[in-house]
C-alpha cells in the first residue's frame, strides 16, 4: 500500500494528496505532519513498533470539504485520490488513481465559495511586448481573455478581477521587466507553469481541441497571441488538475480593456466600491448598497457590472429602459422578485453537474428552479418588451424537469453510491428490486417472532451488521436454550450470536438485490445526468437571464427606495448634478441630515473647480459622490440626485489619501506623488480626475508649489485639459480662477459661532482664505489649553513675527545653528492681508478720494513689509 502511496505521491510532489483507504483520507510523511498541524487533528503513525514508524493523520471521507477548505485556505493544494476499482472486483490491492486537484482557483463545491462572488483562476503570458490576461470561473463557465502594451493596465486588470488563483511562466520571474507586475502578485496564490505550457501553437491547438472548431476567428482573438497563450495555458492547468475535459466550457468572451470605463485600483479602493478600505469587507462600499440581488447569479452579474461599467451609450440606456418600467410597475415587480427567490443557482449546478460532481439532491434543486420560469415568463408578460426581451430566447427546459421530477426523489441522499434516490415507478426492474428489500424487512421482523416462539427466548433478537452479516443473538443466560440448528459465530460478553440457514439464505437474496440497486440507480442517475449535460447550454442561458432579470429588478428596488433619479448621458463632457447624494454614507449618518450638493463639471467653463474648507465640512464627501454616480450611471443604474447628467467617461482617477508603504519603503509622500504620476501620464479629456489634499506629505510651501502645478497641468492637458475636482486647504490656489479660464472656485460652507463652528455641508461659489483648523481641533477633544496656545501663535504669525515658547529654558540658542537652506515663504502675513483688502474692494462705488486715501494707505503699510 505505502510503496503505491509513494509512486502516485511522486507525481504531486507539491500538494498534500488525500489518499482513500475505507471511510478515510489518509496522509502519510510530510503530509501527514503539515495537514495535522494545520487541520489541528492527531497525528499518529504505521508501524509503531519499528525504529522508524510513518507518520499517519485522516480525515472522514464524508467530512472531508470542510478540511480541504481549511487546507486551501492556508495556501496549500489538495490532491484527491479514491479507489477506481470495486473491492470485491480487485485482485489484490485496490486500484487508486488521483481524480482531481482542488487549488484555489478550481473549486466547485458551493459550501467553499462565495455564493455572490466569481471565483476567478487567471493565467498571464507575454508575446512580442504584449501581455496576455485570461481568466476563467471554472464554477460558472465564464472564461474572459484580452491582451494590452498597457503594463500598468495589467496589473490594475490583475486587481480588478480579485483572482484566488495566477498562472505564470516560469521564465518570466527572471525578467526584470516583469518585477513590477510579480510584486504586485504579493497575497495571491501564484503557480508557476513550465515556460513551454505558455508557446502560442500548443495554447492554440488546445483551446481548437476545446471548442471543437478550426479556427479561433469566432470568438475574436486568432491573431492576439499573447491572450491565447494565456487562455491555452488555463485549458492545460483545468485539465491536469480536473483529470477530464471541461465540457462545460463552450466558449471565450474576447474583450478590450478599452470597451470599459477604467477604475485603477487604487481609485476603486479608495472609492470603496466592493471593499473596505480598512476591513477588506462589503460593509460600507458601494456594492453593499447596490446589491439586494436575490439570486447568487444576480449577485455575481452585478458585482461583474460594477467592475466593467460601459462607455457607450446604447446598452446603457436600454438598462435605464427596463429599470424605468421595473421602478413604474411596482407590484409586478415585487411578483418578478418573489418568483425568484424560489431560483437556486443553476449556474453553478450546471457546472458541478457537468463536470460529474453532482449528487441527486443537485438535480432536484436545479429541477424546481426550472419548474419557476414559466411563471418568471409569465410575470414579464406585464412588462414591455424592453425588459422582457431578456428572456425571449430562453429555452423553459419543462421536459427537462417533469424527467427529473419522475426519477430523483425528494428526499434522496447526499451518497449516489448507496441508493434511494429514484422513484417508484420509474423503472420496472429497479421496482422489484425495492420491493424485495422491502418485503425482507417483513420476513426478518416475522423471523423475530417465529425463533421466539420456537426458542421460548423473548429476548432473542435477529440483526445486522457489515461484519457478519445478519444474525440472531440471544443473551448468555438463555443458551442453553439455543435449538441444534443454530451455529454460534461470535460471543460477546453478555450475548451469543448464531447463524441459520435460512437467514444465510435470506441475507444472499436481500444483500444482492440491495447491491443491484444501488448500482441500477447509479446507472439510472448517471442516465439522467447525461440528459442535463446535453441541455448545458441551454441551463447556462437560463442563468444569463435570471442573472440579467435579477440585476434590473434590484437596480429598480434600489433606486425606489432611496430615491435615485434616471440620469441622461451625454457625449460633450457635461457632468450637471443637481442635489446628489453620497449613496453609501447617507445611510450612514445618523446623527445628522445628509445634505445633498449640486455641481457642474464641463469643458468650456467648469472643468476644473477648486474646493476649500475645513476638514470634516464633507469636501471628500462630494468628491467622492460625484465619481461613484459617474460610475453607477455607466453601470445602467439609476444615481442618488435630484436631477443628473452624466458625461461619459473613459476613466477615473484619485488621488485621495494616503498611507506608508513601509515593506516597499515608500513613504506618504511617494506614494502620493506616484498616484498623481499616474493621473498626469494617462487622464484624458474624456476623464473624471478626484484630487483631495494634494501635496500635504510634504513642507507646506513645496506642497503649495506641487498643487498649484499640478492643477495648471490638468487645466491645460494636451490642450483640452480634462474634468477635475481638486479640494484643498491651499487657500492660495483660489487664485488660479483668476488666471486660468476654466477654473472655479467653490468651498463648503460653515458657520461660526461662539468661536466654534458649524459645519453646513454645502457646496457653494467662490473661494475661502481660513481652514478653521483650531476650531476643528477643539471639535476633535484637543485639551483646552493647547487650543488657546494655538490661537496665541497663530496671532503672532499672522503679525509677522515669529512665535516664541512659552518655556524660555527649551529655547536652543539659534546663533549657533550652522547656515543651510531656508525655505521662504511665498506670501508674507503682511502681503496676505494687502491682497485680501484689495480682493474686498467695491470699486464702482468709491469716490475718486476716496480710492486716493486708501491707495496712500496700502501704500504705507507695503512700506513695512521687508524683502
Amino acid at each position: 500500500m505505502l510503496q503505491q502511496y509513494l509512486s502516485i505521491k511522486e507525481r504531486y510532489p507539491d500538494v498534500l494528496l488525500f489518499y482513500r483507504m475505507g471511510d478515510f483520507y489518509e496522509m502519510f510523511f510530510e503530509d501527514a505532519q503539515v495537514a495535522s498541524r494545520v487541520l489541528e487533528i492527531t497525528l499518529t503513525s504505521r508501524n509503531k513498533n519499528q525504529e522508524s514508524p510513518v507518520p499517519m493523520c485522516g480525515v472522514p471521507y464524508r467530512a472531508a470539504q470542510g478540511y480541504i477548505s481549511r487546507l486551501i485556505d492556508n495556501g496549500y493544494k489538495v490532491a484527491i485520490c479514491d479507489q477506481v476499482e470495486d473491492p470485491k472486483a480487485a485482485k489484490g490491492l485496490v486500484k487508486r488513481e488521483v481524480v482531481r486537484v482542488v487549488t484555489p482557483g478550481m473549486i466547485i463545491e458551493d459550501e467553499l465559495l462565495d455564493a455572490k462572488a466569481n471565483n476567478f483562476i487567471l493565467a498571464v503570458a507575454c508575446h512580442n511586448q504584449l501581455v496576455g490576461i485570461a481568466s476563467l470561473d471554472i464554477s460558472t463557465g465564464m472564461f474572459r481573455l484580452t491582451e494590452t502594451e498597457d503594463a500598468p493596465a495589467v496589473i490594475d486588470e490583475i486587481m480588478r478581477l480579485a483572482p484566488r488563483e495566477v498562472l505564470i511562466a516560469e521564465n518570466l520571474k527572471a525578467e526584470d521587466t516583469f518585477s513590477v507586475l510579480f510584486d504586485s502578485l504579493t497575497g495571491f496564490a501564484v503557480t508557476s507553469l513550465d515556460t513551454k505550457v505558455f508557446e502560442f501553437a500548443r495554447s492554440r491547438q488546445r483551446l481548437l481541441d476545446q471548442f471543437d472548431i478550426l479556427s479561433l476567428d469566432g470568438f475574436g482573438c486568432e491573431t492576439l497571441k499573447a491572450a491565447v497563450s494565456a487562455a491555452g495555458a488555463l485549458i492545460y492547468y483545468v485539465s491536469e488538475t480536473q483529470r477530464q475535459k471541461i465540457e462545460h466550457l463552450d466558449g471565450m468572451q474576447t474583450y478590450s480593456l478599452g470597451q470599459f470605463l477604467i477604475v485603477d485600483d487604487q481609485s476603486r479602493r479608495n472609492l470603496e466600491l466592493s471593499a473596505n478600505i480598512r476591513l477588506g469587507n462589503r460593509q460600507g462600499t458601494l456594492l453593499s448598497i447596490l446589491d439586494q440581488s436575490v439570486t447568487a447569479m444576480g449577485g455575481r452579474l452585478l458585482s461583474d457590472w460594477l467592475r466593467y461599467p460601459l462607455l457607450e451609450p446604447d446598452p446603457i440606456e436600454g438598462r435605464y429602459n427596463a429599470v424605468a418600467e421595473a421602478v413604474e410597475k411596482i407590484q409586478i415587480r415585487k411578483d418578478l422578485r418573489n418568483c425568484l427567490k424560489s431560483v437556486q443557482d443553476i449556474e453553478r449546478l450546471g457546472s458541478k453537474i457537468a463536470m460529474g460532481h453532482a449528487n441527486a439532491r443537485d438535480l432536484t434543486s436545479l429541477k424546481k428552479s426550472i419548474a419557476t420560469i414559466p411563471e418568471l415568463l409569465g410575470i414579464l408578460d406585464g412588462f414591455s418588451a424592453e425588459l422582457y426581451r431578456y428572456g425571449q430566447s430562453t429555452t423553459p427546459l419543462t421536459e427537462l424537469a417533469e424527467n427529473i421530477h419522475r426519477a430523483i426523489r425528494e428526499d434522496a441522499p447526499p451518497v449516489i453510491s448507496d441508493g434511494g434516490m429514484i422513484c417508484e415507478g420509474f423503472d420496472d426492474e429497479l421496482d422489484e428490486l425495492i420491493r424485495i428489500s422491502r418485503d425482507g424487512k417483513g420476513w426478518l421482523a416475522e423471523l423475530e417472532t417465529k425463533e421466539r416462539e420456537a426458542t421460548g427466548i423473548n429476548t432473542l433478537k435477529v440483526r445486522f451488521n457489515k461484519v457478519f452479516g445478519y444474525y440472531i443473538e440471544v443473551p448468555r443466560s438463555q443458551s442453553k436454550s439455543v435449538p441444534d440448528h443454530y451455529v454460534r459465530k461470535q460471543t460477546l460478553v453478555n450475548a451469543e450470536r448464531y447463524i441459520t440457514d435460512d437467514l444465510k439464505h435470506f441475507e444472499s437474496r436481500v444483500l444482492n438485490a440491495q447491491e443491484q440497486r444501488a448500482s441500477l440507480e447509479l446507472k439510472i442517475f448517471s442516465a439522467i445526468v447525461g440528459e442535463v449535460k446535453a441541455h448545458h447550454n441551454d441551463i447556462l442561458s437560463l442563468a444569463r437571464f435570471i442573472a440579467q432579470v435579477d440585476c434590473l429588478s434590484t437596480f429598480a428596488d434600489v433606486a425606489q427606495t432611496n430615491g435615485y433619479c434616471r440620469p441622461t448621458l451625454n457625449t460633450e463632457g457635461v457632468l450637471d448634478i443637481r442635489d446628489g447624494r453620497h449613496p453609501v454614507v447617507e445611510k450612514l449618518i445618523t446623527a445628522e441630515r445628509f445634505v445633498p450638493n449640486s455641481i457642474r463639471l464641463d469643458n468650456q467653463d467648469d472643468q476644473v473647480i477648486i474646493i476649500t474648507g475645513p476638514n470634516m465640512a464633507g469636501k471628500s464627501t462630494v468628491l467622492r459622490q460625484v465619481a461613484l454616480m459617474t460610475i453607477m450611471a455607466q453601470m445602467g443604474c439609476f444615481v442618488p440626485a435630484k436631477k443628473a447628467e452624466i458625461a461619459i467617461t473613459d476613466r477615473i482617477f484619485t488621488r485621495v489619501g494616503a498611507l506608508d508603504n513601509l515593506s516597499a519603503g515608500q513613504s506618504t509622500f511617494m506614494v502620493e506623488m506616484q498616484e498623481t504620476a499616474n493621473i498626469l501620464n494617462n487622464a484624458t479629456a474624456n476623464s473624471l480626475v478626484i484630487m483631495d489634499e494634494i501635496g500635504r506629505g510634504t513642507s507646506t510651501y513645496d506642497g503649495l508649489s506641487i498643487a498649484w502645478a499640478v492643477a495648471e497641468h490638468l487645466h491645460n492637458l494636451n490642450g483640452m485639459g480634462t474634468r477635475t475636482l481638486f479640494a484643498t486647504h491651499y487657500h492660495e490656489l483660489t487664485e488660479l480662477e483668476q488666471q486660468l479660464e476654466r477654473v472655479k472656485n467653490y468651498n463648503i460652507a460653515v458657520k461660526e459661532w461662539n468661536d466654534t463652528i458649524i459645519f453646513l455641508r454645502k457646496l457653494v461659489e467662490g473661494g475661502t482664505n481660513r481652514s478653521y483648523g483650531i476650531q476643528v481641533a477643539r471639535l476633535a477633544g484637543i485639551p483646552e489649553p493647547v487650543i488657546k496656545r494655538s490661537k496665541a501663535i497663530l496671532a503672532q504669525i499672522e503679525d509677522g513675527s515669529h512665535p516664541k515658547a512659552v518655556e524660555k529654558k527649551k529655547v536652543k540658542d539659534r546663533s549657533k545653528k550652522k547656515d543651510g537652506h531656508v525655505q521662504l515663504a511665498l506670501f508674507s502675513p503682511m502681503e496676505r492681508k494687502l491682497v485680501e483688502t484689495l480682493q474686498m474692494l467695491d470699486l464702482s462705488r468709491m469716490t475718486p478720494m476716496e480710492a486716493m486715501n486708501l491707495l496712500n494707505e496700502l501704500q504705507n503699510k507695503a512700506q513695512t513689509v521687508v524683502y
